[in-house]
């Protein structure tokens, strides 16, 4: 990041970062970190864009580097983030988070693109509040590398988008290659959706992201054109050939860890069934230890239960 304008990248990110969240929503981030033995809890995603608190929270739990050289200590050094389901009550009501958890020391280099990973600049690009730091000086640092995030994805949409284009234009270009390169399967038209809940934002986003990965740019009213040298834009275009390519096994290695690893798999899954069916089946003991194993049997209640 160019030291020179940073400032400017910094000072914007920093205001996003610490927008007010709902006291139900602050109060969940602190029971799920102190669970976890987070340093900080970052609220990104759906309901951060629509407050609503009869849908998932997604936190993003930032922790010390794990101890040890074990299995799990390992999967966590490699095949980040870890993921869990909280079910936290709350006044009287319960608020249900999935979590994704990392070292603080990772995500900083993920943010900053020294890693293969695609999935961390690309979703700190996009809107987010941090709830809760250990201290200022892990919070300083979470600013920092969310900072680096966004310049991050502004650097890869500089040589994915088009020659010159509205910033709209660049961040939809980005959004469809990252989904691509990250084997997500998104509804057609989601990366618009993004967009559209603050253009705004994104349009003043663009250019000082621009500037914080030392890219300059011409405008020309609405249209703005990047100036990468020759040069550079080898090196960004032949370091996305690379994520393009490994990015789905990247993240197919951690589908398979997360089936075996993902804490509260089994709530998370019913409590999805009943919000999207209506079909509201116990959470046995079984279920619980084994959802994997259990999930042909309760796809099989499922369609006995539609069928009668």
């Amino acid at each position: 990041m160019s030291q020179a304008v940073a400032t400017t990248l910094l000072s914007f990110v920093a205001d996003e970062l610490d927008a007010a969240v709902a006291p139900p929503i602050a109060a969940a981030a602190r029971a799920v970190v102190n669970r976890l033995h987070g340093l900080a809890v970052l609220f990104y995603g759906s309901v951060l864009r629509t407050g609503d608190l009869d849908g998932v929270l997604d936190f993003y739990v930032l922790t010390p580097p794990p101890r040890g050289w074990g299995m799990g200590a390992w999967a966590t050094r490699t095949l980040w983030p870890d993921v869990s389901f909280h079910e936290v009550e709350v006044g009287g009501r319960i608020v249900r988070a999935k979590v994704a958890s990392m070292p603080l020391d990772t995500f900083c280099r993920a943010a900053e693109g020294r890693t293969i990973d695609t999935t961390v600049w690309t979703r700190f690009a996009q809107p987010a509040a941090l709830v809760w730091t250990a201290d200022p000086t892990v919070g300083a640092r979470v600013v920092r590398a969310v900072a680096y995030a966004a310049a991050t994805a502004a650097r890869f949409a500089a040589v994915l988008g088009p020659e010159s284009g509205r910033p709209a234009d660049f961040w939809l270009a980005l959004f469809r290659q990252t989904y691509s390169a990250e084997l997500r399967v998104e509804a057609p038209g989601r990366e618009r959706q993004i967009i559209a809940f603050d253009p705004g934002r994104f349009d003043t986003l663009l250019p000082l992201a621009w500037q914080g990965a030392g890219i300059g740019h011409q405008r020309r009213g609405e249209l703005y054109a990047p100036l990468v040298p020759e040069r550079d834009m080898r090196a960004t275009l032949a370091a996305w050939w690379w994520r393009q390519r490994l990015g789905k096994w990247l993240n197919v290695a951690r589908l398979v860890k997360a089936a075996f690893t993902f804490d509260g798999a089994a709530r998370y899954g019913l409590w999805k069934l009943q919000r999207h069916t209506g079909i509201d089946l116990p959470l046995t003991p079984w279920r619980e230890r084994h959802p994997i194993l259990a999930a042909p049997g309760v796809m099989l209640r499922v369609w006995h239960r539609r069928a009668s």
